[in-house]
């Protein structure tokens, strides 16, 4: 069971920052379909950050050192580096959508579609292969705690909460939840959340009120590409053993469909990702969950193919949006360019 809700959350917390990501690009009005684009170049530039570091030789020093503090600090700063090329990255998205007034949907696809392109092409560059990696050692090396931190063994002392919310669990799991938290209280509590959301439901009425449109869904379209650069990095980091493909296996479309399912709302976007993680973790992880914790039945001794879990995550995507996408409700004014003149 522990196994089970650790998977879980590796697979369930970049999808809810994603998601989260998509809710402020289209509460400001634009929809941001590059989730998927934005991730692949966040993945990239993290991986890349982590590769010149370990080079220049300060990431061995303190691993060597065992300075934990000094390691999660990297770790943080790798994620900021990748939130901020993110949300670069995302202006491209916001140039065309607000101030050319292009077609949002396209301008997303042509971003999903030139971030693997442009990301493989820098790696062939880096590194003479279609794989980015670490210069050393492993995504292991940030795991959060070790047995022995603090002068106790963990597992013997916490049980069941040591084993599962602290063994081999990465910072970037809680920090993301954290900012979850903060940007959602910001969405909904504070005057920044009530201005940007009013711009994707009625724009002109916000203008006539003396809100920059402009500025606010460059705002959200910016918040969202800095989320979905970070999502994109820890996706890296704790599935791809920090390795930049140029793939992040769908999580931006997954991420969309959390989005939806969850209805735009914060609290119904985190069930449905951890909804939808679980779905996940069962399809990369089938072979090694045991139902009954006896290490006896395992899930993959069912007698299932194993192409059936890889599919269980998409199908359930698109069994879940055929029964919940009839009831949401999107932003009205979303996809729209804001025209000032009209009323």
């Amino acid at each position: 069971m522990s196994f089970l809700i650790r998977q879980t959350l590796i697979y369930a917390v970049p999808l809810m920052i994603v998601a989260l990501a998509g809710v402020f690009a289209e509460r400001s009005g634009v929809i941001n379909l590059a989730l998927e684009g934005i991730m692949i170049f966040g993945a990239f530039v993290g991986v890349l950050f982590v590769r010149l570091v370990q080079q220049w030789g300060w990431f061995d020093a303190a691993k060597e050192m065992n300075n934990w503090v000094a390691l999660q600090g990297f770790l943080l700063l790798t994620m900021v580096v990748a939130a901020i090329l993110g949300a670069a990255f995302s202006l491209l998205l916001a140039f065309a959508a607000i101030n050319l007034k292009a077609d949002q949907t396209i301008g997303g696809t042509a971003l999903n579609l030139m971030a693997p392109a442009l990301v493989l092409f820098l790696i062939r560059l880096i590194a003479n292969q279609n794989t980015l990696q670490m210069a050393t050692g492993d995504s292991a090396s940030w795991f959060m705690i070790k047995k022995t931190m603090f002068g106790f063994d963990k597992k013997a002392k916490l049980g069941f909460f040591g084993s599962t919310f602290l063994d081999k669990v990465y910072l970037t799991t809680y920090i993301c939840i954290l900012v979850f938290i903060i940007l959602s209280i910001i969405l909904y509590k504070t005057r920044f959340g009530l201005r940007l959301r009013s711009c994707g439901e009625n724009p002109q009425a916000a203008d006539s009120l003396g809100i920059n449109v402009v500025k606010m869904r460059y705002a959200g379209v910016t918040i969202s590409g800095a989320l979905a650069g970070m999502g994109g990095f820890v996706y890296a980091l704790t599935t791809a053993n920090c390795a930049s493909t140029g793939d992040v296996a769908g999580f931006g479309f997954l991420a969309l469909a959390v989005m939806i399912f969850g209805n735009w709302k914060p609290l119904n976007i985190a069930g449905a990702a951890l909804l939808f993680g679980l779905f996940k973790c069962i399809a990369a992880a089938y072979a090694s969950i045991d139902i009954n914790g006896d290490g006896v039945f395992l899930l993959a001794n069912i007698g299932l193919n194993a192409n059936f879990y890889r599919l269980l995550p998409y199908l359930i995507t698109l069994i879940v949006l055929a029964f919940t996408s009839k009831s949401s409700r999107a932003p009205k004014a979303e996809g729209i360019p804001y025209d000032k003149g009209q009323r």
